[in-house]
C-alpha cells in the first residue's frame, strides 16, 4: 500500500513518495548499505523479499515497500557498540545523486526474544531525505543446547547453519552482495515454490 506510513521513519518523513522516487531511493540505499558494510569488513546478506528480488532479476522488486538484510549476532553486537547513531554520506557513481543515511540500532538489540513484537527489528539504515529504510535483523543460535546450529531472529524465522553458510557472492542493484548458501530452499520455505516461477504478481 503506497499510503502505508509504517514504511517510513517518522523522524525523516516529509510526505508519501511516489513509486519512481521509491525505486530510486531503494536503488541507492541498498548500494550504499552493502558498500559501506563491505568497506568496514562486516558481513551482511540480503533476505526475505529483497532476496526474492535478487532471485528474479538482481534488483528490488517493483512492488516491494521495504528492504531486508540480516547479520550475525556478533556483527549486530559490534554495530550496537560501535556504529549506533552513525551517519553516512553517499554519492552515486555518476556523481548526480547525493544521499545521507542514518544507522539506528534498536536499544533492545541484545534481547533475542520476540517479546510483544515491537522490537523484532534490530536496526535500520534510514534515508534521511524521505524516511524510507532497510530493516536489519540479527540471527543467532538462541537455543544452542536444544537446537544447535539453528539460527533465528526475533520474528520466528529459523535457519540451519548449512542453509546460510558459506555465504555466496552475488550482485544486487549493481554492487557486490552476499547471498545465503541455500537461497532456493530458503525462498521456497518462506514464499512457496510458486514465488520462484510465477511471472505475474498476485498481490
Amino acid at each position: 500500500d503506497d499510503s502505508d506510513l509504517s514504511h517510513y521513519d517518522v523522524r525523516y518523513f516529509k510526505g508519501i513518495v511516489d513509486r519512481d522516487e521509491r525505486a530510486e531511493t531503494f536503488h541507492h540505499m541498498i548500494r550504499a548499505y552493502l558498500t559501506t558494510f563491505q568497506e568496514k569488513g562486516l558481513e551482511t546478506w540480503i533476505a526475505h523479499g529483497t532476496l526474492l528480488g535478487w532471485w528474479w532479476n538482481r534488483k528490488v522488486l517493483p512492488w516491494d515497500w521495504d528492504l531486508d538484510t540480516q547479520v550475525s549476532g556478533s556483527t549486530l553486537d559490534y554495530m550496537g557498540k560501535h556504529m549506533n547513531q552513525t551517519y553516512y554520506h553517499y554519492v552515486s557513481e555518476d556523481k548526480t545523486v547525493k544521499r545521507h543515511y542514518h544507522l539506528d540500532v534498536n536499544p533492545e538489540y541484545t534481547e533475542r526474544g520476540h517479546g510483544d513484537g515491537n522490537n523484532v527489528i534490530d536496526a535500520r539504515w534510514v534515508d534521511m531525505k524521505n524516511g524510507l529504510y532497510i530493516d536489519i535483523t540479527g540471527l543467532s543460535e538462541t537455543e544452542p543446547d536444544d537446537s544447535p546450529g539453528m539460527w533465528s531472529c526475533k520474528n520466528y524465522h529459523r535457519y540451519d547453519t548449512k542453509d546460510l553458510f558459506p555465504l555466496r557472492e552475488g550482485e544486487f542493484e549493481g554492487v557486490r552482495a552476499l547471498i545465503p548458501y541455500s537461497y532456493g530452499e530458503i525462498l521456497v520455505n518462506e514464499y512457496q515454490h510458486s514465488a520462484l516461477v510465477d511471472t505475474e504478481w498476485s498481490g
